[in-house]
C-alpha cells in the first residue's frame, strides 16, 4: 500500500493535497480543479488499474467555508485494492462531472445533487433522482429540518394528492425523557404501597 501511495504522489504531484493510509485503505485528498485528470490517471495507470467506480457520495460540514466533501470510491479488481478520493467544494462552485471517465457516475452525481445540492459541471442531465420534482431543499444537509418543509398526502375530498406546509402541533415536540431506554427509574404503584405501609 505504501508503494502505491508513493507512486501516485510522485505521478500526480501538485494535483493532490495529501494522501493517508487508514484502516488499510488509501485516501487521496485531491484538488477540485484536477479531479478529472486525477481519476483518469488512477483508471489508466498500469500500476493502479482502478477500473471500477463503486460510489460517489457527499458529506456535509456546514461550519466550513467549503462545506461539502465529494468522495469517490474506486476498485481495482485486477489488484484487489480500493481507493478513496476526496475533494472539497461549496454551495456555489460546481465539480466537474466524471461521466466521461466512468459512465456509471451519472446517477451517483444526480443523487449527490439531489441530497446535498452539489452541482456537477457539464453533467448531461443534472436533475433530482430520489425526491419529487417540486421538492424544496436537500434532505441530507445538516441544516435541513427533520420534519421537512412540505408534506404530501391524499385528499379524499379533492380526490388528488396535495402538498401542504408541515405543521407540527406542540405536543409532538414536548418530551418528558422518562422512557426506560433513557435510564429513568419508575416507581410502580405497588412499590408505593409497600413503602407507605
Amino acid at each position: 500500500m505504501e508503494d502505491l501511495k508513493d507512486h501516485i504522489l510522485a505521478a500526480l504531484g501538485t494535483s493532490l493535497n495529501g494522501a493517508d493510509i487508514t484502516f488499510g485503505e488509501l485516501t487521496l485528498n485531491a484538488r477540485r480543479e484536477d479531479i478529472v485528470d486525477t481519476i483518469s490517471f488512477l483508471r489508466d495507470d498500469p500500476l493502479c488499474k482502478f477500473t471500477t467506480l463503486i460510489d460517489i457520495c457527499g458529506v456535509d460540514y456546514p461550519g466550513r467555508e467549503r462545506r461539502f466533501d465529494v468522495v469517490y470510491h474506486l476498485l481495482s479488481m485486477q489488484l484487489n485494492q480500493r481507493i478513496r478520493i476526496k475533494i472539497t467544494t461549496d454551495e456555489n462552485t460546481p465539480v466537474h462531472t466524471m461521466i466521461g471517465v466512468y459512465p456509471a457516475a451519472n446517477w451517483y452525481e444526480r443523487e449527490a445533487f439531489d441530497m446535498y445540492g452539489i452541482a456537477f459541471d457539464e453533467h448531461p442531465d443534472l436533475r433530482r433522482l430520489l425526491t419529487d420534482y417540486g421538492f424544496e431543499g436537500h434532505p441530507l444537509r445538516k441544516d435541513f429540518p427533520l420534519s421537512g418543509f412540505v408534506e404530501c398526502r391524499y385528499d379524499e375530498e379533492r380526490k388528488s394528492v396535495i402538498y401542504e406546509a408541515v405543521n407540527l402541533p406542540q405536543e409532538f415536540r414536548d418530551f418528558d425523557f422518562m422512557s426506560p431506554w433513557e435510564g429513568a427509574k419508575y416507581v410502580m404503584d405497588e412499590d408505593k404501597k409497600e413503602e407507605g405501609s
